[in-house]
């Protein structure tokens, strides 16, 4: 599936709004707005105090616990390429996404790094094969450094696809792990016939979508507590090459320039229940218009979504998966499951739509956590440069019209420090094993010119981590002679995800370039804290067991996690769940919570194991 020509023409509602801006005379404020834009992404220049909250000041330090780039010596080789040849059309500034997850059933998480193309007309095709997404089978020994062997060639999964993401799981429950990647021009759904290698059933399967989508954003997750796992698939903006000679964003000096989204028309999802079958020939239904996930415009009636990405949840405590979507310029949206395999849009209800000034922010990654180990669940979004990070914490749950968000991320610590970075990968992890989830945030500017704009600015950005202290902030920034410099090291990062790549029991961490190599980071921490991973197949539930949530209750700690491979920007990190112990040696309870099921509850494992549980009752 190639990306348009740059002949295609627009959508009916793309030339619909495109008319309605020439009518209110919106040309000349796209290019003075997109010049306003760049300036204000600087950050420390920014003359209004009540955007830059002081940052809170503890003697409390993060600890050391390093992290190594060891990506030269892993085989890790390779490259993002984005097709860019000057024309600076949107979708080369988007991407990409990687996936750590087990492609070939020997219980460990290879990587799956999503790339872009060339675009038709390209002359390098003429004379060379187009790039092509990659995977890396995971060969690493026990107490042995990292080890990938790059088995793309024959996987089925190497395509000439201009890709943005992938969704990771198994939609059929035969026990292998499937893969969607989104991009433009539609998605494409792989089945895994094992061993490493995939099978496209794209178009018996039905979720490919049309060939003007720009898919982002996509989750499994079992919508209707069936047993089987449902689709969601987010779009961006309304996208075409003709479209993007008309918005013609300009920079002075620079001219033509990658530009935010304000200038491009909103899309709505793709939702697809999943109506089962036999392995790898499941069919889903296109279930979009009566889902309720499609929101409009009222005083235009055009689509509204901007969506990069999407966190699944249990939000009022019901059982049922709802979803918080995570949107570009435009509100969030919060949609809460009605049981009836619809879904009520609260975003506004709920806090979660704004900021604190009832402005849209530029959200790029999201992710989800109870980081304060208790019941108030929390979701982080990482935003444009100039506006913090987001961290709506729940102040009561109950039924939906209850819900209510709080944005923290000034008290909290999440804030004031990520102002002046423009945030992609977004994912809540644990990395020193102490029991409680830190942040990281990949981070990089999508303008490659911004510093000939704005000298204070830059295109590659250093990740950002921050330390759950557990305290008053929770978050503390930690740098360098914590974490080790590689970490730091600036990047046009975009999407991210963690894993226990080498088995040791911490978590290390994968950082996706765009039109660059990625960066494979191994947790060298040694605090000498314990940890224990679970690893769950459900019976009655999905077998992938998404949407489970685990409590663990040691030394009178509690902490809540779920299972969720869906986290950061176009990524998907690990199935199996680590709970660090800290000083402790083991857990004192365990409870289980399937989707839609009974509690289950589980001896504690020792410190160090893997434990695999199957849910009772089948």
């Amino acid at each position: 599936m190639s990306p348009p020509l740059p002949e295609s023409p627009p959508p009916s509602s793309e030339s619909a709004l495109w008319h309605l801006l020439l009518g209110l005379g919106a040309v000349g404020v796209m290019a003075s707005g997109l010049v306003w834009w760049l300036v204000q992404s600087a950050g420390p220049d920014d003359p209004d105090p009540t955007r830059r909250p002081a940052a809170v000041t503890t003697s409390v330090r993060p600890p050391v616990a390093r992290f190594t780039d060891v990506t030269p010596t892993s085989g890790v080789s390779f490259r993002h390429d984005n097709g860019a040849r000057g024309e600076k059309w949107l979708p080369e500034t988007m991407g990409g996404g990687v996936a750590c997850f087990d492609a070939d059933g020997d219980g460990d998480a290879d990587l799956l790094f999503i790339n872009s193309t060339w675009w038709p007309g390209d002359p390098r095709r003429a004379s060379e094969p187009p790039p092509t997404s990659a995977l890396y089978r995971n060969d690493t020994v026990p107490g042995g450094p990292l080890r990938f062997t790059d088995i793309s060639g024959g996987s089925g999964l190497d395509v000439d696809f201009y890709g943005m993401g992938a969704a990771c799981a198994d939609f059929d429950n035969d026990g292998a792990v499937d893969v969607l990647m989104t991009g433009v021009g539609g998605s494409r759904l792989f089945h895994n016939l094992g061993g490493g290698r995939f099978r496209e059933v794209t178009a018996e399967s039905g979720v490919g979508g049309r060939p003007e989508d720009w898919s982002t954003a996509a989750a499994w997750f079992d919508a209707d507590r069936d047993g089987d796992l449902d689709l969601y698939v987010g779009h961006y903006v309304g996208w075409s090459p003709e479209v993007d000679r008309r918005v013609n964003n300009q920079l002075p000096g620079v001219g033509r320039a990658y530009g935010r989204p304000w200038n491009f028309p909103g899309t709505v999802p793709r939702f697809y229940r999943n109506e089962g079958g036999q392995p790898g020939l499941v069919r889903f239904t296109d279930v979009s218009a009566a889902s309720g996930l499609q929101v409009t415009n009222p005083a235009t009636g055009l689509p509204a979504a901007k969506t990069l990405a999407v966190a699944p949840l249990d939000l009022n405590d019901d059982g049922w998966m709802d979803l918080v979507v995570a949107n570009d310029t435009v509100q969030n949206f919060v949609f809460t499951n009605r049981h009836d395999g619809t879904f009520a849009e609260v975003g506004e209800l709920t806090g979660m739509a704004f900021d604190a000034f009832g402005q849209a922010r530029g959200a790029m990654g999201i992710d989800a956590a109870r980081f304060r180990n208790d019941e108030a669940v929390a979701v982080a979004i990482g935003n444009f440069a100039n506006e913090m990070n987001a961290l709506y914490v729940a102040r009561k749950n109950g039924r939906p019209d209850q819900l209510h968000f709080t944005d923290e991320a000034v008290a909290e610590g999440l804030g004031p420090a990520s102002q002046s970075l423009l945030k992609f990968g977004l994912f809540f992890f644990d990395y020193d094993l102490d029991g409680r989830p830190d942040v990281l945030t990949a981070n990089g500017h999508i303008e490659e010119a911004i510093e000939k704009i704005q000298p204070g600015a830059r295109y590659r950005q250093p990740a950002q981590l921050f330390w759950n202290a557990g305290g008053a902030p929770a978050f503390l920034p930690v740098d360098a002679a914590a974490a080790g410099p590689d970490l730091f090291e600036p990047v046009v990062g975009r999407g991210s995800a963690y894993a226990d790549l080498d088995g040791d029991g911490d978590l290390d961490v994968v950082i996706a370039q765009l039109g660059g190599a990625p960066r494979v980071l191994r947790n060298d921490q040694t605090l000498g804290h314990g940890s224990f991973r679970l690893k769950l197949v459900g019976t009655r539930a999905n077998r992938d067991a998404i949407g489970t949530w685990i409590t663990v209750r040691s030394g009178g700690r509690l902490q809540s996690r779920q299972v969720m491979p869906t986290r950061s920007y176009l990524s998907q990190s690990e199935l199996p769940v680590t709970f660090g112990l800290g000083t402790g040696r083991s857990a004192d309870e365990i409870t289980i919570q399937w989707p839609g099921g009974p509690r289950q509850k589980l001896a504690p494992p020792p410190s160090g194991t893997v434990t695999t549980v199957t849910e009772a009752g089948r």
